[in-house]
């Protein structure tokens, strides 16, 4: 007679079954490649102890072109539950030593089925993504799953954080997943995202290249600005998830959590005078600016490789996360371009969805000009900054550092399109165009017919920068709230973003408005 004993251990032998997933002969292919495998890399994920797997046996149900009576466990993908940094989280990860972790209709399921737990408990949700695309077995079925996994990620957006980790080469419907994601990270010579791979660009269009070349993690950190963060390893990189994740809040209805920050010699910034050059032709390092006036050593960038001439992140100042959207003088004048605007816009929106307050610092020289921009539709992506400022109703504060120039100044979170607070350093000049160029166009009769026109041409710059060109016009017009002595910057951020924790901020009442995409 069978005893309850006996189902345990035919339970614990379905599960041990279940864990080789493909077998040990698959895993060590897999290790053979620099890979982990994916309960493995929940492992590095998640705090000890604290993963609850879900659907752990359900399979496919195909007998199409070979597939009846071959095994898949789990179906190619484990799912479930646990915890990181001591907060839920949800996420998939899947198993390339069963069916090369293709998509099939189960696949699918189990991924859905913790994409709705997530989104119902309010939990931010982790791909772990290595995958060969859709199941070619199951025709339509594996496309279909695709979609109802596309349609999550949308309809889900701005709810709960999405994270996407690439450790592996994924293609065709693989990378649409990633794409609507968050955030997407990637691992140096493993990861690779393409729609077609190098074969088929090779059948159709003659083009020879290699996977990495096609679509690594350099380029997709570097180019095509489809990922935001890579590191050697996997481990590096699923540690890199785990310092994120203690920047945002749970979900849309949370705010960040307040962590205890780091002690900094003073809130007055002795030394911050001596990293911006006064002259606003000089180039400096925007960065080292931010490290001064944030908690120590806790400024995470954003898509550091991407659009450099704009430096986006997550900080802490006084242990609240914070947003920062920076001009980088070091590459186009910290000018902005097609992809600088789209990157900052990205960025603001996505701290908005999620209740963290946006820092502009702001030393810009107008949006960079050319026939390749122009024709690019810098029109329209350079509105995307101003549709996503104007949009967002988390707190807004704006520093001037040096110069803010034309439409640029307005679009990076002026007063006019809703900055809660502008200050400025007292050596900013705010203007329509910089003083030689208004000079110019102003003055340009008077220069050309003067007995000097160089000397005549440097006094009617002085003349336009002490008339236009500084911020005391602006502050007398109530588009600057304060003229700050830069060594104060920190502690009128600080009491700037104290006095706004409480803001409230309605739009109006609509489906959604129609972004400049």
């Amino acid at each position: 007679m069978t005893d309850i004993f006996d189902s345990i251990y035919e339970l614990q032998d379905r599960r041990r079954e279940v864990e080789l997933g493909g077998g040990d002969e698959r895993i060590e292919k897999q290790h053979e490649k620099g890979k982990l495998t994916a309960r493995e890399r929940i492992e590095l994920l998640v705090d000890k102890n604290t993963f609850v797997e879900l659907n752990p046996f359900m399979e496919h149900r195909s007998t199409d072109f070979g597939l009846a009576g071959v095994k898949g466990p789990g179906d190619g993908v484990v799912t479930g539950y646990g915890k990181v940094n001591g907060r839920p989280i949800y996420l998939f990860s899947q198993d390339f030593t069963v069916f090369g972790g293709a998509l099939g209709e189960v696949h699918a399921q189990k991924i859905v089925h913790v994409m709705e737990l997530a989104a119902k408990t309010g939990a931010p949700f982790i791909g772990l993504n290595d995958s060969g695309g859709a199941r070619i077995q199951e025709g339509v079925l594996s496309l279909d799953g695709y979609g109802h996994v596309f349609y999550r990620n949308s309809i889900y957006s701005g709810v709960i954080p999405q994270i996407s980790v690439i450790l592996g080469p994924c293609a065709g419907g693989a990378v649409y997943s990633p794409a609507i994601t968050d955030f997407v990270f990637m691992v140096d010579q493993t990861s690779q995202m393409f729609i077609t791979g190098p074969k088929v660009i090779e059948t159709v269009t003659g083009e020879k290249i290699s996977a990495e070349d096609l679509g690594g993690s350099k380029v997709h950190n570097t180019v095509s600005g489809n990922a935001h963060f890579r590191g050697n390893t996997e481990e590096e990189v699923l540690d890199m998830v785990r310092t994120l994740l203690t920047y945002l809040p749970q979900n849309n209805k949370e705010k960040t959590p307040i962590k205890n920050s780091t002690e900094i010699e003073s809130d007055y910034l002795e030394g911050v005078v001596d990293l911006v050059p006064f002259d606003g032709l000089r180039p400096y390092d925007i960065r080292k600016v931010l490290e001064c006036v944030v908690d120590k050593n806790s400024f995470m960038e954003v898509q550091k490789e991407f659009a450099k001439n704009i430096v986006v992140g997550f900080a802490r100042i006084q242990g609240e996360t914070v947003g920062f959207v920076c001009n980088q003088p070091k590459f186009m004048a910290g000018g902005l371009d097609i992809d600088s605007s789209d990157k900052a816009a990205r960025f603001i929106r996505f701290c908005d969805s999620f209740n963290i307050p946006i820092i502009t610092f702001e030393d810009v020289s107008g949006f960079f000009p050319g026939v390749k921009q122009e024709h690019g539709g810098i029109i329209r992506h350079g509105a995307k900054i101003l549709y996503a400022y104007s949009e967002a109703t988390v707190p807004k504060i704006t520093v001037i550092l040096r110069k803010a120039y034309g439409g640029a100044y307005v679009a990076l979170n002026s007063k006019s399109i809703g900055a809660d607070l502008v200050f400025s350093w007292p050596n900013a000049e705010i203007a329509v165009m910089g003083p030689q160029g208004a000079a110019n166009i102003i003055f340009a009769r008077e220069i050309e017919a003067s007995d000097n026109p160089e000397k005549t041409r440097q006094a009617k710059i002085e003349e336009y920068r002490e008339k236009f060109a500084n911020p005391y016009v602006a502050a007398a017009r109530g588009m600057v709230d304060d003229v700050i002595d830069p060594r104060e910057t920190r502690i009128k951020l600080i009491q700037a973003l104290e006095m706004l924790r409480t803001k409230e901020e309605a739009r109006p009442e609509k489906k959604h408005g129609n972004i400049p995409l």
